[in-house]
This record gives structure tokens, sequence and C-alpha cells, in this order.
């Protein structure tokens, strides 16, 4: 009994304390209650975890814009009937068919993460699925492809079945541009669902934080100390130039909240902070 009376004592201590040390526990205790509440609720309606992503490029404007939070969905979930067999995804050009339009346009906005590729996943749009060996240069829109024949495409005839992607503010399908090869279901890890303007700036600044350390003792051991151009900046020159490859990846794609972040990165402006594969924050 006298153990008992003193730990409802301290519960109620707890409980009751509006300063000190358990009142500071009590609302610490709380706050991250809430937020696994939320993250478990999040994540059994999703299926998938994290269940939101932070938009890192202006590839999908006007649709969707950095620094936009957007929940997604586990593929299989919440599938329609005009999805492509059990991919749960709608093409673009099934959607302008039966009428199914997510985020301003026709099918389904996937996130995909194409093993091996390195930093975070893309948003893009799923414009249409190819087959294997598919010369699939008839079926794609001449303005998307910057080609005259299946031979001068890259990724014709298809390596692999898959989906054919593009962000819908980038001139170029994802695989015309050499940012991925056709999007196999298998690395669909979500599906778009819901937008929410301006909270995901919260995750990119975390990043751009996380990048900006991992930079500075990146160059303090790679290089000489960068110069000072003001009392407040610096001014660094990358030793490599990037691969047009690298260059195109930069400009599309989307950070989890809570997963990778990317390598290399000291500001929102930075050519190398690429969205696939070093990262994110490019203007796409």
């Amino acid at each position: 009994m006298p153990r008992r009376e003193e730990d409802e004592s301290f519960v109620h201590r707890l409980w009751t304390a509006e300063t000190g040390p358990l009142f500071f526990l009590r609302e610490v205790a709380t706050s991250a209650g809430a937020v696994l509440f939320v993250g478990l609720l999040l994540f059994g309606i999703s299926g998938v975890w994290p269940p939101m992503v932070a938009v890192e490029s202006g590839s999908m404007e006007p649709h969707m814009h950095k620094g936009d939070l957007v929940f997604i969905t586990e593929p299989g979930r919440y599938t329609p009937d005009a999805a492509h067999g059990t991919t749960g995804v709608v093409t673009a050009a099934t959607g302008q068919e039966v009428d199914y339009r997510t985020f301003g346009g026709p099918g389904s906005v996937v996130v995909y993460d194409e093993p091996g590729q390195g930093g975070p996943p893309i948003i893009h749009r799923a414009e249409f699925y190819v087959e294997e060996g598919e010369n699939w240069f008839d079926r794609a829109d001449p303005e998307f492809v910057s080609a005259d024949s299946c031979r001068e495409l890259l990724n014709c005839p298809a390596p692999h079945a898959g989906f054919i992607t593009k962000g819908d503010a980038n001139g170029r399908y994802d695989q015309a541009s050499g940012i991925a090869a056709p999007v196999r279901p298998a690395w669909v890890t979500g599906i778009a669902r819901v937008r929410i303007p301006y909270l995901g700036w919260v995750r990119l600044g975390l990043a751009d934080a996380v990048r900006g350390r991992e930079a500075g003792l990146l160059l303090g051991v790679a290089r000489p100390p960068t110069r000072a151009t003001g009392p407040t900046t610096t001014e660094i020159e990358p030793d490599v130039p990037f691969d047009a490859k690298d260059q195109a990846r930069d400009r599309d794609g989307v950070g989890q909240i809570g997963t990778r972040v990317g390598t290399v990165e000291t500001g929102p402006e930075t050519a190398w902070a690429g969205t696939t594969p070093h990262g994110a924050v490019a203007a796409g």
C-alpha cells in the first residue's frame, strides 16, 4: 500500500504540475503521444510509411509545388476499376478515356523509386504502360521525346515492361531524358492522394540543415577551406562537373519524411542538390 500511494502521488503531481521538470516531462510525453497517434492513424489509412512526402522541385507544377506535403497510399489500396492490371495505377492514356483525373490531369500521380539509383524517390504522373521490347515511340507524344525514331530515343525499345512517366511541368518523359527506365510496378511505392500546401517546407528546411552540415564536413576534409565572400556567405565550386543524366535527374522528385535526405547540398539554389540521385531541392 505505501508503494501504491507513492505511485499515485507521483502521477497526481505529474498531471497537475504547472511549472518545473514534471510540467516539462508531461508536455513532452503528451506531444510525443499525439504525434505517435496521428502517425499510426495515417499509417492505418495509407498502408505505407512514411504516409506523406514533401515535394522538392517544381516538376509537377502547376498541380504540385515545391514545399507541398502530399499524402500517399499503398498502390493496392483504393484501386479504381480503370487501374492497369493489379498495379493500382491508372495511366494518363486510360484516364483520358474513362475521365479519371487526379491533381489536375488524367491518370495517377505515383511515387517511384528505381533500385540502385540512390537519392529520394520521384513523384510524377504515369503516362502509359509499355511491354518489354515494345517500340513505344509511336505511342509517345512527339513533343516529349526529342527524337525522330525509336533508335534515337532512350529506353526504346523498352528494356522491360513498366510505366512511362513524366512531370507535368517537364518537357520530356522521364525515360526519354534518362531520369529512369520504364517504371516497373514493383518500383511504385505510393500513389498521391491529397496535397497540403506549404507544410513540406518544414521537412525541406531540416533537410537543408542536414545537407549543409554534411557538405561542410565533406569539403573540410577533401579540399581547402572555402573562400569568404561576405560576413555570412561562402562560395563553393564543385571539383567535378555532373554528367547530363545527373543534371536531368536533379530536376525531379520528392523526399520522404523520415527517410533518405541525400548527400551534399549547401542551399536551395545549389546545382548539386537534385532530387535523384543526390537529394533534393532543385528547380524543376
